[in-house]
């Protein structure tokens, strides 16, 4: 069976990408495809373009060539002394000029030695650019036409000039411009990017404010969000704030209630304990089982009205501020228990606070104040300290109470925290106190443990309510 802590990573690795991460992806794979697409058609057109460059320049050495070429009378070609190009004149530069006849055969001086089997004779008027072709010279892009020279007293000399060059310099300034083109449309992304995430974070801003002030509404620095939104959110947030009030104004009238039925009922009661208690015509026997009946009665309704007016964890919590209630709890238990002379110590950190009712906070410290100077020799020490947690918004909270009486005996706490069972019956009480608390406890899913005070000796009740 998977355990809790599996299920919790499972949770979380299933959990959906951000908005801003869905945007940032979504934009980043456009970006590439549109960047990429960019790119392939700016190669591809540069290619193009050099490619019918180098046509160009082949058919302007062919022309070169044509134009200074003469024929004699006997029908021999003459080439011109001079080429149009100074590769032409080095041998292996990558330029070649070859001129094909019936039984002429010319080749420039960089051509010499060099095979161009590959080559056949067009008609005149005929033109062709080729490649790149495979050939022992390596890969070739030529321009071949025909011509048929004049020539008096003589039939036409038919001629083909072909001009070639191997393909090393067009792929190496394909090779440099797509570096070149890489390089700055990879700049460009990258602006681009950094500009989209700019204008994504401003455009997120509102969603991280109703983030920030829901936090804040938690933490109970204020009371309902703000009111400057976007209009795309104003119904949103207009609904959140009345959520807020709705929740509010149901839990201030169910605990009006419960205090109108707390009034109902303790009155009659009170009438008939009196009316009892004064009345002469009833004997004592008869009297003294309705006298406790309806104490029992005044204790259950007291129970149940304490544990129905407890709260809960709740969303909207404010912080209540526990060190300024402690002192007032205890300022009046002194003056209760004043001939016990009892010494209450406080261990309380800075900023401790409970999220929740201060009602419900003042019902757990005080029952559990109480039950210390019930008990108490001499001292009693009240520690608080928050319990903070990462990526929770409010801390939890360690609430212990100890005192120096005589501790209660680890099989008989089970028992001391059932309703209505005193530690000692000498002592006066319901017997209520401790279940109240732990319902407290348990409506803010915490955990409320007895055990023995190291430092006093007596018992040590303390609450851990869990961060959220």
């Amino acid at each position: 069976m998977p355990s809790h802590a599996a299920k919790t990573n499972d949770a979380a690795e299933r959990r959906p990408f951000s908005l801003a991460a869905r945007a940032a992806l979504t934009t980043g794979l456009v970006l590439a495809a549109f960047l990429g697409a960019i790119g392939w058609t700016l190669s591809r057109t540069y290619a193009t373009s050099e490619l019918n460059k180098l046509q160009d320049r082949l058919h302007d050495s062919v022309i070169s060539y044509i134009t200074g070429t003469d024929v004699r009378r006997d029908g021999k070609p003459i080439m011109p002394d001079a080429p149009p190009d100074p590769m032409f004149s080095r041998p292996g530069s990558g330029l070649y000029a070859v001129v094909l006849g019936g039984n002429f055969h010319w080749e420039s001086s960089s051509a010499l030695g060099r095979d161009f089997s590959f080559l056949h004779q067009l008609e005149p008027g005929v033109s062709q650019f080729v490649g790149p072709v495979d050939t022992e010279l390596g890969r070739l892009y030529y321009y071949s036409f025909g011509v048929a020279m004049e020539v008096t007293d003589h039939d036409p000399v038919r001629l083909t000039f072909t001009v070639a060059q191997t393909e090393d310099e067009l792929e190496g300034n394909i090779a440099v411009y797509r570096r070149s083109l890489v390089g700055w449309l990879a700049t460009l992304g990258v602006m681009l990017i950094v500009l989209q995430l700019m204008l994504l974070y401003w455009s997120l801003s509102p969603l991280r404010k109703v983030t920030s002030d829901m936090s804040r509404v938690e933490h109970g620095d204020t009371d309902h969000l703000d009111s400057q939104y976007p209009i795309e959110l104003t119904g949103l947030t207009e609904r959140i704030n009345a959520f807020i009030d709705s929740e509010r104004e149901q839990r201030t009238r169910y605990r009006n209630t419960l205090a109108d039925l707390a009034h109902s009922l303790k009155t009659p009661l009170a009438v008939i304990r009196s009316q009892l208690e004064s009345s002469g015509d009833i004997s004592v026997a008869a009297r003294l089982p309705v006298l406790d009946q309806v104490r029992r009665m005044d204790e259950l309704v007291a129970y149940q009205l304490a544990r129905a007016a407890t709260t809960g964890r709740q969303t909207f919590a404010s912080a209540v501020p526990i060190a300024g209630h402690a002192e007032d709890l205890v300022q009046s238990l002194e003056k209760v228990y004043a001939a016990k002379n009892v010494l209450c110590e406080f261990d309380i950190e800075d900023g401790a606070a409970f999220y929740g009712e201060q009602g419900d906070l003042l019902e757990l410290m005080g029952n559990l104040l109480e039950n210390a100077f019930k008990w108490a020799g001499h001292h009693v020490l009240l520690v608080v300290k928050p319990l903070p947690q990462v990526g929770r918004q409010r801390p939890g909270l360690l609430l212990s109470v100890e005192d120096d009486g005589p501790g209660i005996d680890a099989d008989k706490i089970e028992k001391v925290l059932q309703r209505g069972v005193r530690g000692d019956e000498r002592v006066k009480g319901h017997g209520i106190g401790l279940s109240i608390v732990q319902d407290i406890v348990r409506a803010y899913s915490g955990e409320l443990t007895v055990d023995r005070s190291a430092e006093f000796g007596g018992a040590r009740f303390s609450v851990v309510l869990p961060p959220n």
